[in-house]
């Protein structure tokens, strides 16, 4: 059987690491591409077989031929285990379908979608083997353009792809990136790595006022999961706030939102519709 290849590189894909993988999605179709000849019969695993690991912080059900490794993506001790199931090697592959819990405000979303890519593609210098490939979400934002440079940093090749399972309305995409660089670009700093001296406001950076080679800043902010969302919602018990995207059950009086949408998507429809009601009348 021919393994499964990195586009552009041709880089056979014999181990793989699905990142945020609960509840394991993508590792199923990993599974289904690695593990499996054309025919749907399962390859036999032996030492120099396909491997699959899945890393999520939230524990996940057993998949046939994945190794499940419940850890936090920031921290070197995953990076670390995930190369001990690989046996000392380093992934062809690393996928990452993550993102967080959303919020509505979109600004944050995007933000935070962000900070988990870094931190994705942090580790995955850690785990990805010159020449390799990386697949992740991304919100689409202002700052988008600025993702796609700092992944040019790292890869030969980048693209934003928007697949047709992914609604039109939704503002994710996936960024797929080609040909690992290696060399320098290996295992930049996880835990602590930022460097306001430096590097400035964070980000991926190359040192310009060297007179080696160029080589990377350790300059990535890493991402902090705290607090909650808890300010954005109406308290309890007749709210003086209320978060225009969220439903409420209401009593007595209409209270309106803080802001209506100036030029709502769905305005066309409205208009349309209230015509419709006249024409009837």
């Amino acid at each position: 059987m021919t393994p499964a290849t990195s586009p552009i590189i041709g880089l056979p894909v014999r181990r793989a690491v699905d990142l945020c993988a609960a509840p394991g999605s993508w590792s199923q179709v990993l599974s289904d591409k690695l593990l499996k000849d054309k025919d749907g019969n399962k390859i036999i695993e032996d030492g120099e077989g396909p491997r699959i690991v899945a890393v999520d912080l939230q524990p996940m059900a057993p998949l046939p031929g994945v190794e499940c490794l419940q850890g936090d993506i920031t921290s070197v001790k995953t990076a670390e285990a995930i190369i001990q199931h690989f046996q000392g090697c380093r992934a062809e592959l690393v996928v990452c379908d993550g993102a967080p819990d959303v919020t509505g405000l979109h600004d944050i979303d995007e933000y935070i979608q962000g900070q988990l890519l870094f931190s994705a593609i942090n580790i995955t210098t850690h785990v990805l083997c010159e020449g390799g490939s990386f697949v992740a979400k991304i919100f689409r934002g202002k700052d988008v353009g600025l993702l796609y440079t700092q992944m040019r940093i790292l890869f030969h090749k980048v693209s934003v792809a928007k697949p047709s399972s992914s609604r039109n309305s939704s503002i994710e995409a996936f960024v797929v990136c080609q040909g690992f660089r290696g060399g320098q670009y290996f295992n930049l700093p996880l835990e602590g790595g930022f460097d306001p001296m430096r590097s400035g406001a964070g980000g991926l950076r190359t040192n310009e006022h060297s007179d080696s080679d160029g080589s990377i800043l350790p300059s990535i902010v890493p991402f902090i999961a705290c607090g909650d969302l808890g300010g954005y919602v109406a308290p309890a018990g007749g709210a003086d706030f209320l978060d225009s995207d969220k439903s409420y059950t209401l009593d007595d009086a209409h209270v309106e939102p803080i802001m209506k949408p100036i030029r709502p998507p769905y305005e066309t429809s409205i208009t349309k519709a209230k015509e419709a009601r006249l024409r009837k009348s």
